[in-house]
C-alpha cells in the first residue's frame, strides 16, 4: 500500500503537498509513463481528496506542489503562475562550484516536448542562483527561476558545466564526480498570495531522505577542492 502524501498546507480551496521524488505530478500518456505509477492527484483521490493539478514538478524532482479543490481555484492559481506572481525557490546539488558564488543564468530554452535544449530559437529563460554551502566537491545552491521553462534549472546549470548531481538527461553520467540515481533538485518553497486570502503565504518542504543522505556522505569524506571550469 502506498504511503499517504504529506500535506504541508490545506484550506477549503487548495492543498500544498510534499511530492516525493520519482512520482508523476500529473498523468501522462504512454506505456513508459504508466510504468511510473499513479500521479499525485490519483494518490490523493485514494486518500479521499479530489484535487486538481495546478503546475508540475519533474518526475525526479521533490518538493512543494499545489493542487486546487475546484476548477475556479485552479484557474486562479494557474493565473498566478502565468503572471509570475509566485516566488519559487529550489535547492539543487551541483557537481562542482560555479565560478561566481551568485549570479543570473539567462539562456533561452527551446521546448521539444519530451525534452528541451538551450537554443537561440527558444523562449527567454532566467534563473537567479546563490551558492549556499560546499559539500566535498559539490555546491549546494539556492535557485530562483523567474520563468518556468521545461527543465529550466537542470538545463541552465548543465550549460555552465555545473550539472546537477544525478543528471543524466543533459550531462554525461560517466563524467560525474558524484553519482546518484536521480537529479538532486528540490522545490524548497513557494511564496504567493492566495486569491481568497488577505496575507502572503510561504510554504516550505524538507529535503527528501536520499538528498540528505548524499549531503551527509559528502560531509563525511575528506574535502577536495578543484578549480571550476570556465563558464560560457
Amino acid at each position: 500500500m502506498e504511503r499517504p502524501l504529506t500535506r504541508l498546507y490545506e484550506d477549503d480551496r487548495c492543498v500544498f503537498i510534499l511530492k516525493p521524488p520519482r512520482i508523476l505530478s500529473v498523468a501522462a500518456p504512454g506505456g513508459r509513463a504508466r510504468a511510473k505509477g499513479a500521479p499525485v492527484d490519483r494518490r490523493l483521490r485514494a486518500e479521499g481528496l479530489t484535487a486538481l493539478p495546478v503546475h508540475r514538478l519533474d518526475y525526479e524532482t521533490s518538493g512543494v506542489l499545489i493542487l486546487a479543490k475546484d476548477e475556479e481555484a485552479r484557474t486562479l492559481l494557474a493565473d498566478l503562475f502565468r503572471s509570475r506572481s509566485v516566488e519559487k525557490e529550489y535547492t539543487a546539488l551541483l557537481q562542482r562550484r560555479p565560478r561566481a558564488p551568485r549570479g543570473r543564468l539567462a539562456f533561452p530554452i527551446l521546448d521539444l516536448g519530451a525534452t528541451a535544449r538551450i537554443s537561440g530559437a527558444g523562449k527567454p529563460a532566467l534563473t537567479h542562483y546563490e551558492v549556499v554551502s560546499m559539500h566535498g566537491p559539490c555546491a549546494l545552491v539556492r535557485a530562483n527561476p523567474v520563468t518556468g521553462r521545461h527543465n529550466q534549472i537542470r538545463l541552465h546549470f548543465a550549460h555552465i558545466h555545473c550539472p546537477l548531481v544525478g543528471e543524466r538527461k543533459f550531462a554525461l553520467g560517466r563524467r560525474a564526480v558524484v553519482r546518484h540515481k536521480r537529479a538532486l533538485l528540490h522545490a524548497h518553497a513557494l511564496t504567493l498570495r492566495l486569491p481568497w486570502k488577505d496575507s502572503r503565504l510561504r510554504v516550505e518542504a524538507p529535503l527528501a531522505r536520499d538528498f540528505q543522505n548524499v549531503l551527509q556522505k559528502l560531509d563525511s569524506q575528506p574535502p577536495t577542492v578543484g578549480p571550476a571550469p570556465p563558464q560560457r
